[in-house]
């Protein structure tokens, strides 16, 4: 696998054009920017270009817009917060307005790159899709990858190639589908896999445990029990919390009764989770172990959360969910590195590589 080219092998960039492909797709309320981490997150390549001459214009998608413009997902708010911290620098509109970028249209890739000298990836949490902006402009510009992007991948590249054991996978959120084939290549990574969040119930219909009417995906009882027979060391909850079949607050065993859904672990768990992490030297975390927007199904996540920052292991966590939560609670600054991707940092760690990174690879100047 070759290396990817980096920022200095742009060359000199005094009074080029460079197309920075930037994850600007920020939380927003009511047109309203209601985090701007990832806006600041590309900052230090931005600013990296402009101080040695470049002309930085900016591309990034928004929401999910179906390839047409939609007010709603108007990069405008995200160009106003732009102009504060980076003066100067080009936004376009939003990506996704036109079907050609996920369908991966040449024309809409040489309309976006005409007048255009160079290019930079620096949108991790898009470097695993196959679109348009991500895979287009490597085959024809001097590319690079941008800080963001290349801290990632050291980080969750060290991940899967050099790990200080013990090494432990944390993971959560609802569906076992979702998250497969991670899982399966985690297994042959780490040293102990804990699963938390609703995931966990299909992990209990397959041991023949009852769940009440908790979330679970009865398509994936049989993957589950073939990973619970693989021999690894999979860890699942011993207690759940979640609502009786009256709709009272309840803690539960791992035998749910008739009626009763669960929506986070319990103490128990998370107790136990929480020494799991500290006797870790390295803790990957992915995904909520409960309902944490609501403050009576937090504390697993809460827990979760406390003893990532507590822990002397080095952690990583994997973007989306987790990545809220860490700022929910106020601990995004005592880990060590939080990823800017929730699905690209599990398929990296799963795969090794990405669309994105092989696009560079495969660049004029690589």
């Amino acid at each position: 696998m070759g290396a990817i080219p980096v920022l200095d092998q742009l060359g000199d960039v005094r009074g080029k054009r460079v197309l920075v492909r930037t994850d600007f797709n920020v939380p927003m309320d009511d047109g309203r920017i209601t985090d701007d981490f990832r806006i600041r997150a590309a900052l230090a390549t931005i600013n990296w270009l402009t101080e040695r001459g470049a002309s930085v214009v900016c591309a990034s998608h928004l929401g999910r817009p179906k390839g047409r413009p939609e007010p709603k997902f108007s990069m405008e708010p995200v160009r106003r917060r732009l102009a504060e911290l980076a003066p100067g620098v080009d936004l376009m509109e939003n990506l996704r307005f036109h079907p050609g970028e996920e369908g991966n249209d040449p024309a809409f890739v040489a309309n976006l790159i005409d007048g255009v000298d160079a290019y930079v990836d620096d949108a991790f949490g898009a470097a695993h899709r196959a679109h348009a902006s991500i895979v287009g402009p490597p085959k024809t510009l001097p590319s690079a990858m941008g800080l963001l992007l290349q801290k990632e991948v050291e980080v969750l590249l060290g991940l899967r190639e050099q790990p200080k054991r013990p090494f432990v996978a944390v993971l959560g959120g609802a569906k076992v589908s979702d998250k497969l084939g991670a899982v399966e290549a985690l297994l042959g990574l780490v040293d102990s896999l804990v699963i938390g969040g609703a995931m966990c119930f299909t992990f209990f219909a397959a041991q023949g445990k009852p769940i009440g009417e908790s979330l679970w995906e009865p398509d994936q009882v049989a993957t589950c029990k073939r990973l619970l027979d693989a021999g690894k060391t999979i860890h699942l909850p011993e207690d759940i919390t979640g609502l009786d079949a009256r709709g009272q607050y309840a803690t539960f065993g791992t035998r749910l009764p008739e009626g009763a859904k669960g929506f986070d672990i319990g103490p128990g768990s998370a107790a136990a989770f929480t020494d799991i992490i500290m006797e870790s030297r390295t803790v990957f975390w992915n995904g909520p172990m409960g309902m944490f927007e609501d403050d009576r199904f937090a504390n697993g996540t809460r827990t979760v959360a406390q003893a990532m920052a507590d822990t002397k292991a080095f952690t990583v966590v994997g973007g989306g969910e987790s990545a809220a939560a860490l700022a929910q609670f106020g601990l995004e600054d005592q880990v060590d590195h939080v990823s800017t991707g929730g699905g690209a940092s599990l398929e990296l760690l799963e795969l090794g590589d990405l669309p994105g990174l092989a696009a560079l690879r495969g660049a004029p100047n690589a």
